[in-house]
Order: structure tokens, then C-alpha cells, then sequence
């Protein structure tokens, strides 16, 4: 059960659309099996995900228990607004799955200790899409760890991804550039530097390889530059040498296991969760990502009363008509989402693919791409009698089959 709330806490909301003039209401819904909303209401359009977490929390454990479902018997999936103190202390008996923040030092000291350990289960590609050449699929693997917070100890499974998140690896090229211009600085002042002893340049030289920092490790060589006398060089007999100088030859290297340990790092998140490992709830690591995985049903309901197809500007002032208008979004997103389970279903179960875009095949059919199957459809009414102005094609009698509705269906629609 996957609950998220969308808005943020602007007086006009945050806008992608780039709108600040334009207020924003906010839905909370808790969905199921593939993001099947049985639940939401709208919320303050200026409350937070963090205080909204902890109200739902409480209302969604009594509506759970009124249907006789006990805390234990399911798991609450969340982003990552969930992990505050109060919110932790609500859940209670409650089984989660949320994403533990990187501000908190535990998320870092987890991921550095599973990096160390090097214990990894693989868990593979999750993605239902097969991978093409510009976008292949991401590659997961896991390891346990225990991280503690607010005095609790918690179970956290660090998951790596070989699709890094960019912003973490240009943090760390920033760190990398900071580790090194410095010292590149001062190894070029340095070696343009020529000492008379070679006691004077020995002890440079020990000054200078001291100066490692985080990333780069500085080697240090002196370097004989012998003085000739002034005159051309003769053929015969070898250059006498006037005197010894003395200079530092100064290479900058990367500390690559450390450099290759932080990118691996860069790579990686934490999932908290009370999860079992045994019992009838149990959850393997890599079960638990899955769980969390699914998670991104909840953000494409968002995307659907969002889109300005279902919802464009609104000229609603009272509270309560807002709340009316909510609750219908809520609904055609039920109805939504419940065809498109039954169409996937279908599919599994039957092992028959239905027809997607461009004519091909696939095992994946969205409610959308069954809506455009029946577009054209159109319903002639002659007298008492209704016909189709063109036959069901054979594409629209799979759909219909599909959902389990009779291709009868347009000319003789169920009486009441």
C-alpha cells in the first residue's frame, strides 16, 4: 500500500509550469495493487508531506481495522517525507518501506560500511520495459544493514544502482576538482623552484609529500641538475661540471580505491524498514526494493488529474466545492486504473498480448491506449434501434474481451 501526497509549502504552491500565480490543492490517496487508489481526500494546499504522513497514518490504521486488517497484515510504502521522529513514532506496529534521507549521517555511514563489506545480492534489471541502446536498463544490487535513529535501531537495505545519480557524481568531479587545483597549484610553484643543497631539497620534498589530501596523493623525486662551465661542449673529453642543483620532479596521482569506492557510494540509497526477514511478512532485501520500486504507480496517478486534458484552470473558491471537484478526480482515477489492471491481468493470465501503438504488440496495455482503440466508434439510433456505424474491429473485440464487457455491448447496453 503505497500512500503520497502532492503539493508544497508555498502560499501559491510550487509550479513546474512555471505559474506561481496559480494556487494548488493537494490529494493524499492510498493506493494498492498496481496503484489502484482505495483511498484519498484533498488536503490544505498548504500542508506539508511531512504533517500529512502523520495524519494518514492514523486515519488509514482505523479505516484498515473497521475493515479488519490489523497493523502487521500489510506495509506502508512512502517517499522519503516520512522519516521524521513524529512520523516514526506513529507507525507504531506498522510495517514500512520508506527511503531513508541522505541528511541523515546514518544513510552515509550504512552506505560506506556496505561499500566496504562488498556483500552485494544482485537483484538484477526490475524495469517491465525491455532496454533499447539510449536507455538501458538499470542494474540493482542490495546488502543489509542496521542504521539507528531517534534511539531506535532499524533495519535499512543499501541498494546500488549502476545508473548513477548524476547529481551525486558531479558533486563528487566538484570534490575532485577541489582536491586537486590546489595542489596543482603548489606542485607547480614548487617545481620551478632550484635549491643549492641537496639537505635543503630533501627536506622540501618531505614537506611536500605530506601535503596529500582526500583524493590525490602527491610523489615526490629530487633531481640532480648538474652546472656546467660556460664554452662549447668539447667532443673529445666529457663537460666538467661547475656545480649541483637541485630540483623537485613532482607527479600528482589519484587515489583510485578511494576514488572508485566514492563513486560506488554515489551510486548508492537506503531503504528503512521493520520489514521481517521471517514470518509470514517476510521480506528478503531485494523483495524489499521491488516493494518500493512500485512506488512510481502513485506519481503516474499524479500525472493523470494533472494533466490539463483531465483538469485545466479551476474558477472554484469555496472549500467545499474544491473538495467535491477532488473527490471526482479521485473516482475517474479509480475507474482509470481499475481498467487498466484488468486489461494487465488479462494479459498475464492469458498469455495473449493486446495490440499498443504503431500496430505492435504488447504486454503492457494502458487504459489511454485502449481509449484511442474506441475513438472512432460511433452509435447510429434509428428509431428504438442502435447500431454501429462501422463494425468492432478485431483490436477493439480483444480490448472488450479483455475487460470482460460483451462486444454487444454499444447496440445493446445493459437495461437500468
Amino acid at each position: 500500500m503505497c500512500p503520497l501526497s502532492c503539493g508544497q509549502l508555498h502560499p501559491y504552491g510550487y509550479s513546474k509550469d512555471k505559474r506561481p500565480d496559480l494556487k494548488q490543492f493537494v490529494l493524499s490517496t492510498l493506493c494498492v495493487d498496481r496503484a489502484v487508489p482505495i483511498w484519498g481526500k484533498p488536503e490544505d494546499g498548504h500542508a506539508s508531506d511531512k504533517s500529512l504522513n502523520t495524519t494518514l497514518l492514523s486515519e488509514i490504521a482505523q479505516l484498515l481495522a473497521d475493515h479488519g486488517v490489523a497493523p502487521g497484515a500489510y506495509i506502508y510504502i512512502a517517499d522519503a517525507a516520512l522519516v521524521t521522529e513524529d512520523n516514526l513514532a506513529a507507525l507504531g506496529d506498522t510495517l514500512f518501506i520508506t527511503r531513508l534521507p541522505a541528511t541523515y549521517s546514518e544513510c552515509g555511514r550504512g552506505i560506506a560500511e556496505a561499500v566496504a563489506r562488498n556483500q552485494w545480492e544482485e537483484v538484477g534489471v526490475l524495469a517491465q520495459t525491455p532496454p533499447t541502446q539510449h536507455r538501458p536498463g538499470t542494474f540493482y544490487k542490495v546488502a543489509e544493514a542496521v542504521v539507528t535513529l531517534y534511539g531506535k535501531a532499524y533495519r535499512a537495505v543499501v541498494v546500488h544502482s549502476n545508473s548513477h545519480d548524476q547529481r551525486r557524481q558531479q558533486r563528487l568531479a566538484r570534490e575532485l576538482q577541489a582536491s586537486h587545483a590546489p595542489l596543482a597549484a603548489m606542485v607547480h610553484e614548487v617545481s620551478q623552484q632550484e635549491y643549492f643543497c641537496q639537505a635543503d631539497a630533501e627536506i622540501a620534498a618531505a614537506k611536500l609529500r605530506a601535503q596529500q589530501s582526500a583524493y590525490h596523493e602527491v610523489e615526490v623525486q629530487v633531481e640532480e641538475r648538474p652546472k656546467y662551465g660556460p664554452g662549447r661542449p668539447s667532443q673529445k673529453q666529457p663537460r666538467v661540471v661547475k656545480a649541483l642543483r637541485y630540483r623537485l620532479q613532482v607527479t600528482l596521482h589519484e587515489r583510485a580505491e578511494v576514488v572508485a569506492r566514492k563513486r560506488q557510494e554515489a551510486g548508492c540509497f537506503v531503504l528503512l524498514t521493520n520489514v521481517p526477514t521471517a514470518g509470514a511478512m517476510a521480506h528478503r532485501a531485494g523483495e524489499v526494493l521491488r516493494a518500493y520500486k512500485e512506488q512510481h504507480g502513485v506519481e503516474q496517478n499524479f500525472a493523470f488529474v494533472k494533466d490539463p486534458v483531465i483538469v485545466n484552470s479551476l474558477f472554484l473558491k469555496k472549500p467545499e466545492r474544491i473538495e467535491a471537484l477532488g473527490l471526482v478526480l479521485l473516482l475517474a482515477l479509480l475507474l482509470w486504473r481499475l481498467v487498466e489492471r484488468t486489461l494487465r491481468v488479462h494479459v498475464e493470465t492469458t498469455g495473449h498480448p493486446l495490440m499498443g501503438w504503431d500496430k505492435k504488440a504488447t504486454q503492457k496495455p494502458t487504459a489511454f491506449m485502449m481509449m484511442t482503440k474506441f475513438a472512432a466508434v460511433m452509435v447510429l439510433k434509428v428509431g428504438g434501434q442502435r447500431q454501429l456505424a462501422q463494425p468492432l474491429s478485431v483490436v477493439q473485440q480483444a480490448y472488450l474481451n479483455a475487460l470482460g464487457v460483451p462486444v454487444t455491448y454499444f447496440t445493446l447496453p445493459p437495461s437500468g
